[in-house]
């Protein structure tokens, strides 16, 4: 499917360990970058991690089909076997998932595969895959 890029930016307290974890763990690959932020392309995807300690604060959650979702979360809905693969490569690498992967709503629509990740600074990333793509926003 050919649909626009996004771009999100959002505040960290540690640039280093901010590319660290988008680098090595996530496997994006880096953009441009100053000693105030910094660009990762997320599967095409431009996302922007800013330095901005006091702007990292902790939200609010929601109970979500038994778990508490943080309100505030971005991440990239991923084709089955790439979702599959980035959470095998998490386990591998023992990254504890904020999360642990489930399939939810599971027999209804909207039925994915999700897992949900922090950052060093405390953002929350949600990975989610539908094996039916056209049940993404299914009601």
């Amino acid at each position: 499917m050919d649909i626009p890029r996004f771009h999100i930016a959002f505040p960290v307290n540690n640039l280093k360990s901010t590319k660290d974890f988008f680098t090595k763990v996530l496997g994006c690959s880096l953009g441009r970058e100053s000693d105030k932020w910094i660009d990762f392309n997320m599967y095409g995807h431009q996302v922007v991690a800013h330095f901005s300690p006091e702007d990292c604060i902790k939200s609010n959650v929601n109970k979500v089909d038994g778990d508490m979702v943080s309100c505030r979360h971005f991440g990239v809905i991923l084709p089955w076997d790439n979702w599959e693969k980035l959470r095998e490569k998490i386990k591998n690498k023992k990254i504890k998932f904020m999360i642990k992967p489930k399939i939810r709503f599971k027999n209804l629509k909207g039925e994915q595969g999700t897992f949900f990740l922090e950052d060093p600074s405390g953002n929350v990333l949600e990975f989610k895959s539908f094996k039916n793509d056209s049940m993404v926003f299914e009601k």
